[in-house]
C-alpha cells in the first residue's frame, strides 16, 4: 500500500525506524543494521506500506549525508596527520582495488565469458561502503585506533579511483569510446584546478566569511554559509567528474586549521546524522527481495564469495605493510561489504547498455545484502582480533584532539578564555596538562591562537558543541564564564552528557556559588569571598600570625562550604 500523503509517510518511516534502531541497538547490532532492515520493510519490494516507490531519487538526495559526513571527518583531520596516511592510501589503497578486483573478475569469469564486463564488475565491487564504514567507526569512536586510521586512507583511495572507473566504463564494456569533447590532459587540468579552487576557498575565503559573521554575533548566517561552502565543494568536484563526497572532505581538511572548526562541526552535525539515516533507509528500500529470492542460492553464494575474497586479499595485505594481525583482520572485515559508489557504476553501465536488466539487479542485490550484514561482519572481525595477543599502544582509545597539526589527549576543557580562562591555560600548560579552551570573542581567540594556545570559537552552552568536543571523554571542566545564566545552563548540560566529569566554576558571589552547584558543579568559588580571604590571611600575616595557621583557616572555610562568612551574609542579607 503506497502512502500519498507526505505526513503519513513521514509517520510511517518515522515509527519504523525508531523501532528498528531502538532494537537493533538493544541487541548491540548498531543502529546502522536497524535502519537497513527499516527500509527493507517499508520499501516497495515488501509487501506493506510504501513510503515512496521512487527509491533512487530518495537516494539520490539522502547521499548528501555521505557528503556532510566526509565534511566533519575533513574537519579533524589536519593536513600533516593525512599526510602521514600516503602509503596506506596510494600503496595499500591502489593494490587493495586492484588485486581485490583481479580476484572477483576472476570469480565472474566463471558463470560471464565477457572479459570486460567480469573486470568493471570485479573493480566495482572492490570499492567499499564509505557511509557504512565512516558510520559505524564513529559510532564506536575508532576512527583514530590503528585500524581506523588505514581503513580511512583505502577508502579515501576509492573514492579517488570512482572517476577513473567512471571513465573506463564504456570502455571495458565495449559500449565504445568515452562521450567527452575533452582530451584526457584536459580532464587532468579541469580536476586540479577544481581542487585548488576548493582548497583555496576553504582556507582563505571561507574562514574570513565566518569572521565576519562571528563578530556580528549572526549565528543563522554562520551556519549557512558553512552549509554553502560544503554544497558548493561537492557540486565543484562533481561537475570536474570527482566525487561530491571528495571535495566535502578536502574543504573540510582546508577549515580545520581554523578557528571555527568544532563550532562548524556543531552546527553541522545534527543534520548529517539525519541525512545519513536516510540514506541507509533508501538503501534498504532498494534491496528487491522478490528478485533475490527467485534464485537465492546463487546470491547467497555470491555474496559470501565476493566477501571472502575481500577479506583474504584486504587480509593479505594489511600484513605486507606491516600492519599488527589485529589491525589487519578488524580492516579486512570491516571493508568486506560492497559500496554506494557501485550503484552509480552499476546504474551508469546499465545506461549505456553494458550490463543488462537482471544482471544490474543482482549487482544492486549483492552490494545491499553486504551492507547489510556488514554490523555482523565487523563483530565477528573484532572477536577474530581479540584471540590475536598484541601490545597495547598508549593511548589506544583516548579522545584525541588536533591542535595545529600534533595530537594531545585533552583532560581539560576550558569554558571561557577571559582573564580567568587565559589564567588557567596558562597553569595547564606549565604543569603539562593538555586542554582545549572555548570562547564566543573572535578577537580574543585570534589572539590566544596565534600564540599558540588551544582556543577555539565556540558556545559550551550549546549542547552540538559539546557532543562535537566529545565530552564524555574529558576529566575536567574549569568553567571561567562571568555570565551566571550562560554558565548554569553549560553546567547542566555537561552534567548531563558526563555524569563522571569534574566541574569546578568560577562564581561571582556565594548565591552564584550555590545555584552552581544545584546546577551540577563539583566545587563552585565565589570571587568576592575568595578575594576577601586572600586579604584577611595578608592581614594576618603581616601582623605576625603564623603562615601555617592562616593556611589552615582559609582552608577550614572553603571545606565547611563558606559556613562562617555565609552565615555572616546571610544576617546582612
Amino acid at each position: 500500500m503506497e502512502l500519498e500523503s507526505f505526513v503519513e509517510a513521514a509517520a510511517v518511516l518515522l515509527v519504523f525506524t525508531a523501532f528498528a534502531v531502538a532494537i537493533f541497538r538493544r541487541f548491540g547490532l548498531g543502529s546502522v543494521l536497524g535502519l537497513l532492515v527499516a527500509g527493507i520493510l517499508i520499501g516497495p519490494h515488501t509487501p506493506g506500506y510504501v513510503v515512496t516507490r521512487d527509491v533512487e531519487e530518495v537516494r539520490n538526495f539522502t547521499e548528501l549525508g555521505v557528503v556532510l559526513l566526509l565534511f566533519v571527518i575533513g574537519l579533524e583531520m589536519h593536513p600533516r596527520r593525512l599526510w602521514s596516511l600516503r602509503r596506506s592510501m596510494f600503496g595499500l589503497g591502489t593494490l587493495q582495488i586492484l588485486l581485490s578486483g583481479g580476484v572477483l573478475a576472476l570469480f565472474m569469469h566463471l558463470s560471464e565469458p565477457d572479459w570486460g564486463i567480469n573486470l568493471l564488475a570485479g573493480l566495482t565491487l572492490a570499492l567499499s561502503s564509505t557511509a557504512f564504514v565512516m558510520q559505524i567507526l564513529q559510532e564506536r569512536g575508532e576512527i583514530a585506533s590503528p585500524h581506523g586510521q588505514t581503513t580511512f586512507a583505502i577508502l579515501l583511495m576509492q573514492d579517488l579511483a570512482v572517476v577513473p572507473l567512471l571513465a573506463a566504463t564504456p570502455l571495458l564494456g565495449h559500449a565504445g569510446i568515452m562521450t567527452t569533447d575533452q582530451s584526457l590532459f584536459q580532464q587532468i587540468l579541469i580536476v586540479i584546478a577544481a581542487i585548488g579552487l576548493v582548497v583555496a576557498s576553504g582556507h582563505y575565503v571561507i574562514p574570513r566569511i565566518l569572521d565576519l559573521l562571528a563578530r556580528q554575533n549572526n549565528r543563522e548566517a554562520f551556519f549557512l554559509v558553512a552549509l554553502a561552502a560544503v554544497l558548493t565543494a561537492a557540486w565543484i568536484m562533481e561537475k570536474a567528474g570527482l566525487s561530491m563526497a571528495l571535495g566535502a572532505f578536502l574543504m573540510g581538511i582546508a577549515l580545520s586549521g581554523s578557528r571555527y572548526n568544532l563550532q562548524i562541526q556543531a552546527a553541522v552535525d545534527p543534520h548529517k546524522g539525519l541525512l545519513m539515516s536516510l540514506f541507509f533507509v533508501a538503501v534498504g528500500m532498494s534491496v528487491d527481495v522478490g528478485a533475490l529470492a527467485a534464485a537465492p542460492w546463487l546470491f547467497l553464494s555470491q555474496v559470501l564469495v565476493i566477501v571472502a575474497i575481500k577479506i583474504a586479499v584486504l587480509l593479505g595485505l594489511c600484513l605486507a605493510f606491516g600492519e599488527t594481525r589485529q589491525t589487519a583482520t578488524r580492516v579486512a572485515f570491516i571493508l568486506s561489504q560492497g559500496g554506494e559508489f557501485g550503484f552509480v557504476l552499476f546504474g551508469a553501465a546499465r545506461a549505456m547498455g553494458v550490463l543488462d536488466n537482471d544482471t544490474f539487479v543482482l549487482s544492486v542485490g549483492i552490494i545491499s545484502f553486504s551492507m547489510l550484514i556488514t554490523p555482523l561482519l565487523v563483530k565477528l572481525g573484532d572477536a577474530l582480533a581479540v584471540r590475536v595477543p598484541v601490545a597495547a599502544t598508549p593511548g589506544d582509545g583516548a579522545f584525541r584532539f588536533s591542535v595545529e597539526g600534533t595530537e594531545t589527549n585533552a583532560r581539560v576543557l576550558v569554558g571561557g578564555y577571559g582573564r580567568v580562562g587565559h589564567v588557567v591555560g596558562t597553569i595547564l600548560t606549565g604543569s603539562g596538562v593538555p586542554y582545549i579552551a572555548f570562547d564566543t570573542k573572535p578577537d580574543r581567540v585570534e589572539e590566544f591562537r596565534r600564540i599558540g594556545h588551544p582556543v577555539y570559537y565556540g558556545d559550551v552552552t550549546h549542547l552540538d558543541l559539546l557532543v562535537a568536543a566529545r565530552i564524555e571523554n574529558i576529566d575536567l571542566v574549569v568553567m571561567t564564564l562571568d555570565d551566571r545564566e550562560a554558565a548554569l545552563r553549560a553546567t547542566r548540560l555537561i552534567r548531563d552528557l558526563a555524569p563522571h566529569t569534574t566541574i569546578v566554576a568560577r562564581a561571582r558571589d556565594l548565591g552564584a556559588s550555590s545555584a552552581l552547584m544545584e546546577a551540577g558543579a563539583n566545587r563552585a568559588f565565589p570571587e568576592l569571598v575568595e578575594a576577601s580571604l586572600r586579604l584577611a590571611a595578608e592581614a594576618l600575616e603581616t601582623l605576625g600570625v603564623a603562615g601555617e595557621n592562616t593556611e589552615m583557616l582559609v582552608r577550614g572555610v572553603r571545606q565547611t562550604d563558606y559556613a562562617l562568612v555565609r552565615e555572616k551574609d546571610d544576617k546582612q542579607l
